[in-house]
């Protein structure tokens, strides 16, 4: 009969399926007492991955370099029944800034405002920063030195992402076209009328895009009036 120690997938298995958090290659060689290598150990786990393919669980690595045992997508609605409470919902802003952040990082409250058309909502900014899915990692080389964001770890880990790289493709030929939306009051009219055919305005038009298809791949709740007392932004 095969005991733990003749099986060291099984140990792998048991500690992350125990674990609150996800583990690092150096937190797994430690519970098979550095026997193994850490390239060993990688491979044991993706044997992992390939033996609890299709079932309800999956082993994933998220976090630049972290494993953890996770439910698959068609799951979720179940596991609802049983925690009907609701997830915390995010308005239009805050998602749509995340997104800037997210895909053109670092950047400036000034790229933000630039890429949406309206100023930036100092109480997005602070939402993000709470949640940790936002962080100052510096400042820019330029006039007055404004602040540089960029998303965390922890905004990898809660989507459940490794790098930033599996970020999902917004661009138009990978993804379907999602109903458009004013990011400003105007917008519409402002294009109707404006010329065409301009370098400078496709390439405003490229970055609207992207930033309109990722806001329908996260949930978000209607900015409530009076919360987000954006402005267009002046030129």
């Amino acid at each position: 009969m095969k005991t733990l120690n003749d099986e060291p997938k099984w140990i792998l298995e048991g500690a992350l399926l125990t674990s609150e958090v996800p583990l690092s290659l150096a937190n797994l060689r430690d519970c098979l007492d550095k026997r193994y290598t850490k390239a060993e150990i990688r491979l044991m786990l993706l044997q992992l991955q390939a033996d609890w393919n299709g079932r309800a669980l999956e082993l994933r690595e998220v976090g630049e370099g972290l494993w953890r045992f996770q439910s698959v997508p068609a799951m979720r609605d179940i596991l609802r029944k049983l925690h009907p409470e609701e997830a915390p919902k995010y308005t239009r802003t805050v998602m749509e800034t995340l997104a800037v952040i997210a895909y053109r990082q670092p950047v400036t409250r000034g790229d933000i405002e630039k890429i949406r058309g309206v100023s930036v909502n100092a109480n997005a900014i602070k939402t993000l920063i709470d949640r940790n899915w936002i962080e100052v990692i510096g400042r820019r080389e330029t006039v007055g030195h404004p602040e540089l964001f960029a998303t965390t770890r922890q905004f990898l880990l809660d989507l459940g992402l490794n790098s930033l790289q599996d970020l999902p493709a917004i661009g138009p030929e990978t993804e379907p076209q999602a109903e458009a939306f004013e990011l400003f009051e105007g917008q519409k009219d402002l294009e109707a009328s404006r010329p065409k055919h301009s370098p400078y305005l496709a390439a405003m038009d490229a970055e609207r895009e992207k930033l309109e298809n990722m806001a329908q791949l996260l949930p978000f709740m209607e900015d409530s009036e009076g919360e987000d007392n954006e402005s267009p932004k002046s030129e």
